[in-house]
């Protein structure tokens, strides 16, 4: 049975981090495949800084009454997705900061580093008139680096989670 609930997948994603995480870790491929991840959602990050999305998005929020990442695109999170989360040493939250935003939207935006496609890929029209067509550029494509690596590594990690009938 598929679960419902994002509390249900994170409830999931902490069994399997128990249960599964070191083991997971201590793969070689995955493991490199952490780091490598991590690598690229700091790049990914910085580019957001620099290129004023961070920004423009925050501001979106905090003084237009909501972004992009509103209630309910938590629900495209798997388990595995939030098992990787957990391996990078994020804290799940038990609750969510705001009724109409993301379950994982916090004070200072997103609390995941790895994230879901949708999250990772989407500009608004906004942003795409108004940042720089180098800056856009260069952000999307260490994004499709990012999801690259992310698409593997969940893949890998699925595959793993299904192999011990999890």
């Amino acid at each position: 049975m598929k679960p419902a609930t994002i509390n249900e997948k994170i409830t999931i994603a902490k069994d399997l981090h128990g249960r599964w995480g070191e083991v997971l870790r201590t793969d070689p491929c995955i493991s490199a495949q952490l780091k490598e991840l991590s690598a690229r959602v700091e790049a990914s990050s910085s580019l957001c800084l620099l290129s004023g999305v961070a920004r423009a998005c925050r501001l979106c929020d905090r003084e237009e009454g909501g972004s992009c990442c509103g209630a309910g695109i938590e629900d495209r999170y798997t388990p595995e997705l939030l098992l990787i989360n957990l391996m990078l040493g994020v804290t799940l939250p038990e609750s969510r900061n705001s009724a109409k935003s993301c379950h994982f939207w916090g004070e200072h935006g997103c609390g995941q580093s790895a994230r879901d496609i949708l999250c990772v890929n989407y500009l608004c029209t906004r942003l795409q008139k108004t940042i720089a067509r180098e800056k856009l550029l260069e952000l999307q494509e260490a994004n499709g680096l990012e999801m690259e690596l992310l698409f593997i590594l969940h893949d890998r990690i699925r595959k793993f989670v299904r192999q011990k009938n999890i």
